[in-house]
């Protein structure tokens, strides 16, 4: 067993400061890295929730998803490091590596509400009317 150090102690405010969670549908990718660089694995997943801090999703499957992994939400350019924190079914709840700034999260956040969820229902096959 490995013994804790002085920093198991060291209390981190990315760890336990609540932030405002935003509920959206927004249709995202996991890529993982297998072990030893040997590959990327790529997974289809789907936002519930997300705040600066973290996120909530819906993934198919979790069978051989690793703990960490990049999120790549559709229509950000860049992808945001994750560390899991819950896993129940198919949904995951997850901590970001950093912290996103105020101004992506409110892109994230508007553009679901000002596009109405149309890619999250194109991921999904669902046609509006």
């Amino acid at each position: 067993m490995l013994r804790a150090t002085h920093l198991a102690k060291v209390k981190s405010e990315v760890y336990e400061h609540q932030w405002e969670r935003f509920y959206v549908q927004r249709p995202a990718r996991l890529v993982a890295v297998r072990p030893c660089l040997t590959g990327v694995s790529i997974r289809s997943a789907e936002i519930i929730d997300i705040s600066q801090g973290g996120a909530t999703f819906v993934v198919g499957t979790t069978v051989g998803l690793s703990q960490h992994y990049y999120l790549n939400i559709l229509g950000l350019a860049y992808r945001i490091g994750c560390a899991e924190k819950h896993r129940s079914d198919n949904r995951v709840t997850v901590r970001f590596i950093n912290l996103l700034t105020p101004e992506t999260l409110r892109l994230v956040v508007r553009a679901d509400f000002m596009i109405g969820n149309t890619e999250a229902m194109a991921a999904r096959g669902i046609r509006r009317h």
